[in-house]
């Protein structure tokens, strides 16, 4: 269920006391050391007796690695174990890194949920697919809002980025104000939603403010990362240069890029069609919302092929070369409704996230195989960041005067860096806090005070189990040594029958292959070997079969196959 916040009037500058003994901490369980599964939490009181805010709940997607897992998010089990002391989840926008993991995790904890209106749309639908719409309580924060979360009094500052209405989060508390800033930049022509606040941001400076938890994407960019409003004349211009059908490849949450897209493909005379499911949640969030507002309809992919190719520009997912995305599927000729082929185009209006440039590049030469043109973000000004540049980093540090500066939303190298800048912006201490690190932020100089369990969980089937767990380390050995099962029948006087073997990922043809007779060979030997007193144990007989067929496959073919015996006691 949803309900709105009622706008109240921000507290004034907050003392830096310390009032009972309490203490303000910081933990990441996700997001600091990483790109991606975003999870910040906030505590206030005394130590040990917190009470908590979390601050996004986000996943990240496999590379393909380990198989079988698509999506990966942090181990909730800190605050999981203090869910009593956790007074809400507030959503900074609505991007997967920051929300996605709401709809597997928020059981554990059942708080309150914040959001502004168009990250609650999104929310909902995700919400909607446990089951949880009913049950989850979502206070819907309007643009600039403040409101109060237990012992913590927040408001919300616009800033942009590369999704609709992303906020930074002004976290005041008796002990000092914190700014958490999501992901943000300043861009002076959104194309959707308003500037970034500057004026809010050197106010909230000018009442003080004790530290600031910040994105450290592009650290090591220099200058601006460049304005959304930028990308219409160029995108316009490459289009208008491409015959054939064009596709464009997108994020599906850059509602702005839609609109830039959607602007470029009127003005050289060709009509949207967008492939994708995410796309068509994403714009239906949009245009319920107010976004979107004079962009005509866009036509589903049944539409494409009444229209002349040089009339048509699709738009889809899977910039990144997902397997399942709407791209990859027509680059391997299996999408039901929509193909490319020689005179074709496609125009990649995104950057390539680290860890999937093989997937990407196996993506553009399929594509290139049948015949269709690429353009990229290193041949046409056609992308930027929605994230900030060093420039960008360097302005913020000067609007808001942080005392302390806590890097977050980056590798370990871009917290190093960040760290770096901030101490040349005057930052009075700067500290590189990885996940599960404690961070006390008041009272006294910042400082590590703990580290708390952290880790990741995949999705799996439906189920969500530990990375470092057993089920995982048994899918990377099968798919590094293959699998092997024995099925042994015995009686009281030893083996009733031959062993039998089935091999995964080991033999092209099990039935004739001489290592699969030598380690039935080896079974047999096994329980043959074994005295009276062994033999009628049912364990014992199974693990001397285990380790001879293992023992087998490990000296004729340096594997280590994940081995079962099967045992039938007749």
């Amino acid at each position: 269920m949803t309900k709105p916040v009622k706008p109240k009037k921000a507290k004034s500058k907050t003392a830096n006391a310390n009032p009972g003994g309490n203490e303000l901490v910081f933990v990441a369980l996700g997001g600091a050391g990483e790109i991606g599964m975003n999870l910040n939490l906030y505590g206030y009181g005394l130590p040990g007796e917190e009470r908590w805010i979390m601050l996004d709940l986000g996943v990240t997607f496999s590379d393909g690695w380990p198989p079988g897992v698509d999506v990966i998010m942090a181990d909730p089990s800190f605050i999981e174990e203090r869910a009593d002391q956790l007074d809400g989840l507030v959503l900074t926008h609505a991007h997967e890194d920051h929300l996605g993991a709401v709809q597997y995790l928020w059981d554990r904890f059942k708080c309150p949920i914040y959001a502004t209106p168009f990250t609650a749309h999104i929310l909902a639908r995700k919400l909607a697919e446990p089951g949880w719409e009913r049950e989850a309580e979502v206070t819907i924060v309007p643009l600039q809002g403040t409101f109060s979360v237990g012992p913590f009094e927040l408001e919300l500052i616009t800033l942009t980025h590369s999704i609709p209405e992303p906020n930074a989060v002004v976290v005041r508390t008796p002990l000092g104000t914190v700014l958490h800033t999501g992901d943000w930049k300043f861009d002076p022509d959104p194309v959707i939603g308003d500037v970034s606040d500057q004026a809010a941001l050197r106010a909230l400076g000018d009442d003080g403010v004790l530290a600031m938890v910040c994105d450290s994407t592009n650290v090591f960019s220099p200058g601006q990362s460049g304005s959304e409003g930028e990308i219409l004349d160029s995108m316009t211009e490459v289009i208008a240069g491409c015959s054939g059908r064009v596709a464009v490849a997108c994020f599906a949450t850059n509602v702005a890029r839609l609109e830039t897209i959607a602007r470029a493909a009127q003005e050289t005379g060709r009509q949207v069609v967008l492939a994708g499911r995410s796309l068509w949640r994403i714009q239906s969030a949009a245009r319920e919302n107010g976004y979107l507002a004079d962009i005509p309809a866009f036509l589903d992919e049944g539409d494409a092929d009444s229209l002349p190719d040089d009339k048509v520009l699709i738009i889809c997912t899977g910039s990144q070369g997902e397997p399942r995305a709407a791209l990859s599927r027509i680059a391997s000729g299996d999408h039901p409704r929509i193909s490319l082929g020689e005179g074709d185009w496609v125009i990649f209006s995104s950057r390539e996230i680290p860890g999937n440039e093989t997937s990407i590049a196996r993506l553009q030469n399929d594509l290139v195989a049948r015949g269709v043109r690429i353009i990229t973000s290193r041949d046409a000004f056609i992308h930027v960041s929605g994230h900030p540049n060093r420039d960008e980093l360097s302005h913020m540090y000067q609007l808001v005067r942080p005392r302390y500066a806590v890097p977050v939303h980056g590798e370990l190298r871009h917290l190093h860096e960040h760290a770096r800048l901030a101490r040349e912006c005057q930052v009075e201490a700067a500290i590189v806090a990885p996940n599960g690190t404690m961070t006390r932020l008041a009272p006294g100089a910042l400082e590590v005070v703990d580290h708390v369990p952290t880790g990741r969980l995949a999705l799996i089937g439906g189920r969500l189990v530990p990375m470092e767990g057993n089920l995982i380390k048994e899918r990377i050995r099968g798919v590094w040594h293959g699998v092997v099962t024995v099925t042994v029948a015995v009686d009281d006087g030893g083996l009733a029958e031959e062993p039998q073997i089935t091999t995964l990922g080991i033999s092209e043809d099990q039935d004739n292959d001489p290592v699969v007779d030598a380690a039935r060979e080896a079974a047999i030997n096994a329980v043959r070997s074994l005295p009276p007193r062994k033999l009628a144990d049912d364990a014992a007989v199974s693990e001397a079969v285990r380790l001879a067929v293992r023992r087998t496959f490990r000296g004729q073919l340096d594997m280590k196959p994940v081995t079962t015996v099967h045992l039938v006691r007749i």
